[in-house]
């Protein structure tokens, strides 16, 4: 990338990001709900997160480098383990009894968000009961915050690739629009539909078909 291209990038990067962070339309007038005025963004951090993205080889590499940019301190050796052991045990803590199934693999923490305690079929706006169990989840994820925010939506097989490609964009979206509307730093976020690629069940039965319904929030330590 020549010099002016990529001056050119990081202003628009820049911009995308400040305003990203001056403003988050949220769904209703729910006093639970996101639709408020973000303010106080940085400038120095928007510029250090902006480069950071523009210097990373992959999407988890680039977030990583945002994140070190904006001045969220990166992780090393055993203390990944460790971060990871207490963010995973108040995540278990404040989401039981929500419908939210925490699990973990690695240094990899997941959460899985079922479709019928999130959504109502086949919509992609947050019902308003689950709320507070996404406050919760948004209010680990802001004092663990080092750490990359994957969103990805999942659907079952009926209905055409396509459509279900479009709804999983759409509930990954929503997901993550409601976390970074409680404060989280959008550069911490990657959001991605999956349409049916990935079922965690089989989809010939009722019961398959409502666990591949889900939205996935995994958290990635930043490491050093």
């Amino acid at each position: 990338m020549n010099k002016q291209l990529k001056l050119a990038t990081l202003a628009a990067t820049l911009a995308v990001f400040v305003s990203g962070c001056a403003t988050y339309t949220g769904q209703t007038n729910d006093p639970n709900d996101p639709n408020r005025t973000q303010r106080g963004a940085l400038i120095g951090a928007a510029i250090g997160a902006a480069a950071g993205l523009l210097s990373g080889g992959d999407a988890v590499e680039r977030r990583q480098r945002a994140m070190v940019g904006a001045g969220v301190g990166a992780l090393a050796g055993g203390a990944v383990g460790v971060y990871q052991d207490r963010q995973e045990a108040d995540l278990r803590r404040q989401t039981a009894g929500t419908g939210i199934d925490v699990s973990r693999d690695g240094d990899v923490i997941k959460l899985n968000l079922p479709d019928g305690v999130t959504f109502d079929f086949a919509k992609y706006t947050l019902k308003p009961q689950f709320y507070p169990a996404l406050n919760t989840v948004a209010s680990t994820l802001r004092e663990y915050n080092q750490t990359i925010v994957e969103v990805s939506g999942h659907t079952d097989s009926i209905g055409s690739d396509s459509a279900n490609q479009l709804l999983s964009e759409r509930r990954a979206n929503s997901v993550a629009s409601y976390l970074i509307g409680q404060g989280l730093m959008r550069e911490r976020f990657e959001i991605v539909g999956m349409g049916k690629r990935y079922p965690v069940a089989s989809n010939d039965t009722d019961s398959g078909r409502s666990l591949n319904r889900r939205v996935e929030i995994r958290l990635l330590p930043v490491r050093s």
